[in-house]
């Protein structure tokens, strides 16, 4: 791992949730971040050269978790997280602003210490 992580931040499409994510924590000098969606209609689709980037993955649904180890089961995967966040916000909604916080606050302090 490098010094600064590199997160994953997986949701269905990349449009609200995993979006959210990036643009809230973009600039977060602790990390770097990165959004993707498992959808093909995703606009940043997850590839094998995301997960090799990935120190850590979060996604934000159980089956989301089980979808990349299915997918990428050729490949050495790092740690994957389930934020536990259903697909019913919108992009920046302050409700769903406030559970990512929580969340990747949490599993950041576990994970890294940061």
């Amino acid at each position: 791992m490098s010094e600064r992580p590199n997160i994953l931040v997986v949701c269905g499409r990349n449009k609200r949730r995993s979006r959210t994510a990036e643009y809230l924590y973009k600039n977060d000098r602790r990390f770097s971040i990165r959004s993707v969606g498992l959808s093909p209609k995703s606009e940043r689709q997850i590839k094998p050269a995301d997960i090799d980037w990935a120190d850590l993955i979060l996604v934000m649904e159980q089956g989301q978790s089980s979808r990349i180890s299915s997918t990428f089961r050729h490949m050495e995967l790092p740690q994957i997280e389930v934020l536990h966040i259903a697909d019913e916000y919108d992009y920046r909604q302050p409700e769903l602003i406030d559970l990512l916080n929580d969340r990747v606050e949490s599993i950041l302090q576990v994970t890294f210490g940061l």
